[in-house]
């Protein structure tokens, strides 16, 4: 089912044929709709909309054709080279399944000897720079976990994570606030991991319930909030949670 795809995105791009948008798209420009479609399959499955996810899914393949066919066009590889390295790399990472030795390297361990074949030499190698800063940061922190560096429990983390404050209100320039805050996020997302807490999902459903209780005062005082003491603010959004109690 996957050739029809194949040809559509091959007449786009065909050079004299093709359509003006597509034949003249690249890897940089592409890649924004990439990371947009993977974000609408995730919020597809957050909705359970089972329609939209199908959809969603068929943008974000979409796009991969799309990839392979701008390498396809300069010779570097194609469709047929994706789909025999995705299948390469987890037949090599499930030896257990795939493979005959009933004893086999853990995932950790598979995973690093790929990197060492890249040339990665670093635990920290191969973590995506585009990743979304709290998913990069939590990701970050399990891999130096993993050789060790890491605080023995919560305690420490906490006290770093009060200590981080102070040192925010101790910064005297813009630039030292902006280094202290990173670090209090920084540690913020080191104390949801210890609280095995996914930081990402942690903050989009507290940005979610925020939302909620904002349209709901919204709602209640008719929309127009500049007009209002931080007091009957307080007091507006008291009533909100207990509206939307749990939410």
């Amino acid at each position: 089912m996957i050739d029809p795809l194949l040809e559509i995105m091959r007449r786009l791009r065909d050079p004299d044929e093709g359509c003006d948008w597509d034949k003249v798209q690249s890897f940089e420009t592409i890649a924004p709709y990439t990371i947009e479609e993977a974000y609408e399959v995730a919020d597809a499955i957050n909705r359970e909309d089972m329609l939209a996810l199908k959809d969603e899914l068929g943008d974000l393949l979409l796009q991969v054709v799309f990839h392979s066919q701008i390498a396809a066009d300069t010779g570097e590889f194609d469709f047929d080279d994706v789909v025999s390295s995705i299948c390469d790399k987890m037949t090599r990472r499930h030896p257990h399944i795939f493979g005959a030795a009933e004893q086999s390297p853990g995932w950790e361990q598979i995973k690093a000897d790929e990197r060492a074949q890249t040339g990665q030499s670093s635990a920290l190698d191969g973590v995506a720079l585009a990743l979304p800063a709290l998913l990069r940061a939590q990701k970050i922190q399990k891999r130096a976990a993993r050789v060790g560096f890491d605080w023995p429990d919560k305690a420490p983390v906490k006290e770093k994570l009060l200590e981080e404050l102070e040192e925010i209100a101790a910064a005297t320039s813009g630039a030292e606030i902006h280094e202290e805050i990173g670090d209090l996020l920084f540690s913020a997302v080191n104390l949801a991991r210890h609280y095995k807490v996914d930081a990402e999902r942690a903050l989009a459903d507290a940005t979610g319930k925020f939302t909620r209780r904002f349209n709901q005062i919204e709602s209640s005082v008719g929309g127009d909030l500049q007009d209002m003491t931080i007091e009957e603010l307080e007091a507006e959004w008291q009533k909100a949670k207990a509206r939307l109690a749990g939410g």
